[in-house]
Protein backbone atom coordinates (compact mmCIF):
# COMPACT_ATOMS: atom_id res chain seq x y z
CA UNK A 1 0.00 0.00 0.00
CA UNK A 2 1.44 3.39 -0.74
CA UNK A 3 1.52 5.36 2.20
CA UNK A 4 2.57 9.18 1.76
CA UNK A 5 2.04 10.34 5.51
CA UNK A 6 1.27 8.56 8.85
CA UNK A 7 1.41 10.77 11.95
CA UNK A 8 -0.99 11.36 14.77
CA UNK A 9 -2.75 14.57 15.13
CA UNK A 10 -6.03 15.52 16.37
CA UNK A 11 -9.01 15.10 14.49
CA UNK A 12 -9.39 18.55 12.54
CA UNK A 13 -13.12 17.97 11.57
CA UNK A 14 -15.70 15.05 12.05
CA UNK A 15 -17.93 14.14 14.56
CA UNK A 16 -14.34 13.29 16.49
CA UNK A 17 -12.88 16.40 15.84
CA UNK A 18 -10.64 17.51 18.76
CA UNK A 19 -9.46 14.14 19.76
CA UNK A 20 -6.15 12.38 19.06
CA UNK A 21 -6.24 10.51 15.95
CA UNK A 22 -3.66 8.24 13.97
CA UNK A 23 -3.68 9.64 10.43
CA UNK A 24 -2.66 7.30 7.22
CA UNK A 25 -2.54 8.77 3.70
CA UNK A 26 -2.25 7.30 0.97
CA UNK A 27 -1.09 8.11 -2.64
CA UNK A 28 -3.66 8.60 -5.49
CA UNK A 29 -7.37 10.22 -6.31
CA UNK A 30 -9.49 9.53 -9.36
CA UNK A 31 -10.23 13.32 -8.36
CA UNK A 32 -8.80 16.46 -9.01
CA UNK A 33 -11.17 18.95 -7.38
CA UNK A 34 -10.36 22.87 -7.68
CA UNK A 35 -9.63 23.28 -4.02
CA UNK A 36 -7.79 20.44 -3.25
CA UNK A 37 -5.34 20.97 -0.23
CA UNK A 38 -3.64 17.30 -0.69
CA UNK A 39 -2.77 17.98 -4.54
CA UNK A 40 0.69 17.12 -3.42
CA UNK A 41 -0.44 13.46 -2.89
CA UNK A 42 -1.61 12.80 -5.79
CA UNK A 43 0.81 13.94 -8.36
CA UNK A 44 2.78 10.90 -10.20
CA UNK A 45 6.42 11.67 -9.09
CA UNK A 46 4.89 11.91 -5.15
CA UNK A 47 7.14 9.98 -3.05
CA UNK A 48 5.70 6.68 -0.73
CA UNK A 49 6.54 4.17 1.57
CA UNK A 50 5.60 0.77 0.16
CA UNK A 51 3.70 -0.79 3.39
CA UNK A 52 1.78 -4.42 4.11
CA UNK A 53 -1.63 -4.37 5.56
CA UNK A 54 0.42 -5.44 8.82
CA UNK A 55 2.91 -3.05 8.84
CA UNK A 56 0.51 0.09 9.09
CA UNK A 57 -0.94 -2.31 11.85
CA UNK A 58 1.95 -2.76 13.55
CA UNK A 59 2.54 1.45 13.20
CA UNK A 60 -1.13 1.98 14.63
CA UNK A 61 -0.84 -0.20 17.32
CA UNK A 62 2.48 1.58 18.56
CA UNK A 63 0.89 5.06 18.65
CA UNK A 64 -1.66 3.50 21.54
CA UNK A 65 -4.40 6.09 19.85
CA UNK A 66 -7.51 4.22 19.52
CA UNK A 67 -9.17 6.91 16.69
CA UNK A 68 -7.86 5.78 13.39
CA UNK A 69 -8.54 7.88 9.86
CA UNK A 70 -7.71 6.93 6.72
CA UNK A 71 -7.11 9.37 4.10
CA UNK A 72 -5.53 10.43 0.89
CA UNK A 73 -5.72 11.02 -1.71
CA UNK A 74 -8.83 8.70 -1.97
CA UNK A 75 -8.14 5.68 0.04
CA UNK A 76 -10.41 3.44 -1.36
CA UNK A 77 -8.76 3.51 -3.96
CA UNK A 78 -5.69 2.07 -2.47
CA UNK A 79 -5.30 -2.45 -3.20
CA UNK A 80 -6.01 -4.42 0.14
CA UNK A 81 -7.42 -1.54 2.10
CA UNK A 82 -10.43 -3.79 2.72
CA UNK A 83 -8.06 -6.03 4.72
CA UNK A 84 -6.38 -3.14 6.48
CA UNK A 85 -10.38 -1.78 7.55
CA UNK A 86 -10.71 -5.68 8.94
CA UNK A 87 -7.24 -5.93 10.53
CA UNK A 88 -7.80 -2.52 12.05
CA UNK A 89 -11.24 -2.94 13.26
CA UNK A 90 -10.48 -6.47 14.72
CA UNK A 91 -7.60 -4.87 16.99
CA UNK A 92 -10.01 -2.35 18.52
CA UNK A 93 -9.59 0.34 16.89
CA UNK A 94 -12.26 3.12 15.72
CA UNK A 95 -11.83 3.25 11.74
CA UNK A 96 -12.76 6.30 9.81
CA UNK A 97 -12.28 6.74 5.94
CA UNK A 98 -12.51 9.91 4.73
CA UNK A 99 -13.90 9.20 0.78
CA UNK A 100 -14.39 11.52 -1.81
CA UNK A 101 -17.85 10.47 -2.81
CA UNK A 102 -16.77 8.75 -6.05
CA UNK A 103 -16.40 5.49 -5.06
CA UNK A 104 -19.21 2.68 -4.12
CA UNK A 105 -18.97 2.38 -0.16
CA UNK A 106 -20.97 -1.07 -0.72
CA UNK A 107 -17.85 -3.32 -1.12
CA UNK A 108 -16.80 -1.72 2.32
CA UNK A 109 -19.92 -2.36 4.37
CA UNK A 110 -20.23 -5.98 6.08
CA UNK A 111 -22.79 -7.27 7.95
CA UNK A 112 -22.67 -7.74 12.10
CA UNK A 113 -22.04 -11.63 12.05
CA UNK A 114 -19.64 -11.11 8.98
CA UNK A 115 -16.41 -13.78 9.73
CA UNK A 116 -13.41 -11.11 9.48
CA UNK A 117 -11.04 -14.33 9.51
CA UNK A 118 -12.19 -16.47 6.98
CA UNK A 119 -14.08 -13.04 5.09
CA UNK A 120 -17.32 -14.96 4.88
CA UNK A 121 -20.69 -13.47 4.89
CA UNK A 122 -23.00 -15.27 7.65
CA UNK A 123 -25.96 -13.84 6.94
CA UNK A 124 -27.11 -15.13 3.69
CA UNK A 125 -28.13 -12.43 1.22
CA UNK A 126 -27.34 -8.90 2.16
CA UNK A 127 -30.12 -6.31 2.14
CA UNK A 128 -30.18 -3.39 0.81
CA UNK A 129 -30.83 0.50 1.94
CA UNK A 130 -30.07 2.53 4.94
CA UNK A 131 -27.29 -0.07 7.13
CA UNK A 132 -27.80 1.20 10.41
CA UNK A 133 -24.22 1.22 12.13
CA UNK A 134 -24.87 -0.97 14.90
CA UNK A 135 -26.45 -3.48 12.36
CA UNK A 136 -22.93 -4.00 10.02
CA UNK A 137 -19.33 -4.70 10.38
CA UNK A 138 -17.57 -1.09 9.36
CA UNK A 139 -16.26 1.44 9.28
CA UNK A 140 -17.27 5.03 9.86
CA UNK A 141 -17.52 7.33 6.62
CA UNK A 142 -17.16 10.92 6.37
CA UNK A 143 -17.98 11.37 2.46
CA UNK A 144 -17.89 14.71 1.06
CA UNK A 145 -20.34 15.44 -1.76
CA UNK A 146 -18.45 17.41 -4.38
CA UNK A 147 -20.47 21.16 -5.35
CA UNK A 148 -20.28 22.86 -8.70
CA UNK A 149 -17.32 24.91 -7.18
CA UNK A 150 -15.38 21.50 -6.87
CA UNK A 151 -16.01 20.80 -10.99
CA UNK A 152 -16.29 17.32 -9.85
CA UNK A 153 -20.15 16.84 -8.95
CA UNK A 154 -20.93 15.14 -12.18
CA UNK A 155 -18.56 12.08 -10.73
CA UNK A 156 -20.69 11.78 -7.36
CA UNK A 157 -22.19 8.44 -6.66
CA UNK A 158 -25.73 9.22 -5.22
CA UNK A 159 -26.48 5.61 -4.37
CA UNK A 160 -23.93 5.89 -1.38
CA UNK A 161 -26.49 8.03 0.40
CA UNK A 162 -28.28 4.81 1.33
CA UNK A 163 -25.67 3.14 2.44
CA UNK A 164 -25.02 5.72 5.20
CA UNK A 165 -26.17 5.48 8.81
CA UNK A 166 -26.17 7.25 12.15
CA UNK A 167 -22.54 6.96 13.03
CA UNK A 168 -21.18 8.47 9.71
CA UNK A 169 -20.92 11.83 7.70
CA UNK A 170 -22.00 14.21 4.75
CA UNK A 171 -19.05 16.81 4.55
CA UNK A 172 -19.90 19.57 1.72
CA UNK A 173 -16.97 22.08 1.21
CA UNK A 174 -18.44 25.64 -0.12
CA UNK A 175 -16.86 28.18 -1.41
CA UNK A 176 -19.67 30.83 -3.14
CA UNK A 177 -23.38 30.89 -2.14
CA UNK A 178 -24.04 28.64 -5.86
CA UNK A 179 -22.20 25.71 -3.49
CA UNK A 180 -24.30 26.01 -0.40
CA UNK A 181 -27.95 26.53 -2.47
CA UNK A 182 -26.91 23.24 -4.05
CA UNK A 183 -25.50 21.66 -0.65
CA UNK A 184 -29.51 22.52 0.49
CA UNK A 185 -30.87 21.23 -2.12
CA UNK A 186 -29.11 18.16 -1.97
CA UNK A 187 -29.61 17.51 2.24
CA UNK A 188 -33.51 18.10 1.22
CA UNK A 189 -33.96 15.47 -1.51
CA UNK A 190 -32.04 12.24 -0.02
CA UNK A 191 -33.48 13.42 3.51
CA UNK A 192 -29.79 13.36 5.12
CA UNK A 193 -30.11 14.90 8.34
CA UNK A 194 -32.27 12.17 9.11
CA UNK A 195 -29.78 9.58 7.75
CA UNK A 196 -26.50 10.86 8.71
CA UNK A 197 -24.69 13.67 10.43
CA UNK A 198 -24.21 17.14 7.71
CA UNK A 199 -21.50 19.11 7.81
CA UNK A 200 -20.84 22.27 5.87
CA UNK A 201 -16.98 23.57 5.78
CA UNK A 202 -16.11 26.43 3.93
CA UNK A 203 -13.37 26.49 1.58
CA UNK A 204 -10.23 28.04 3.21
CA UNK A 205 -9.78 31.62 1.68
CA UNK A 206 -12.51 31.47 -0.66
CA UNK A 207 -15.68 32.66 1.84
CA UNK A 208 -16.48 33.74 5.00
CA UNK A 209 -17.99 31.30 7.34
CA UNK A 210 -20.32 34.17 9.04
CA UNK A 211 -21.68 34.12 5.77
CA UNK A 212 -22.40 30.24 5.90
CA UNK A 213 -24.10 31.12 8.99
CA UNK A 214 -26.20 33.69 7.62
CA UNK A 215 -26.94 31.17 4.68
CA UNK A 216 -27.81 28.61 7.40
CA UNK A 217 -30.20 30.88 9.89
CA UNK A 218 -32.06 32.09 6.22
CA UNK A 219 -32.86 28.78 5.42
CA UNK A 220 -33.43 27.05 8.86
CA UNK A 221 -31.29 24.59 8.17
CA UNK A 222 -31.56 22.58 11.50
CA UNK A 223 -29.22 19.58 12.24
CA UNK A 224 -26.63 20.97 10.20
CA UNK A 225 -23.50 21.74 11.52
CA UNK A 226 -20.97 24.12 10.40
CA UNK A 227 -17.12 23.02 10.83
CA UNK A 228 -13.71 24.96 10.55
CA UNK A 229 -10.75 22.77 10.08
CA UNK A 230 -9.18 22.75 13.19
CA UNK A 231 -5.84 21.84 11.87
CA UNK A 232 -5.93 24.78 9.53
CA UNK A 233 -6.40 27.17 12.55
CA UNK A 234 -3.71 25.98 14.75
CA UNK A 235 -1.04 25.15 12.33
CA UNK A 236 -0.47 26.86 9.13
CA UNK A 237 -2.56 25.81 6.71
CA UNK A 238 -0.38 24.35 4.73
CA UNK A 239 1.44 22.63 7.15
CA UNK A 240 1.86 18.45 6.19
CA UNK A 241 1.67 16.21 8.70
CA UNK A 242 -1.11 17.64 11.14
Amino acid sequence: MKVVEKFVSINGEGTRAGELAVFIRFKGCNLACSYCDTMWANERDCPFTEMSQEEILDYVKSTGVKNVTLTGGEPLLQEGVDKLIVLLLDSGHRVEIETNGAVDLKPFIKPANFDSKNGVDMSGSEGSGRIPFSKSYRPVFTMDYKLPGSRCEIRMLHSNFELLGEQDTVKFVSGSLEDLERAKNIIETYDLTNRCHVYLSPVFGSIEPVDMVDFMIKNNMNDVRLQIQLHKVIWDPNKRGV
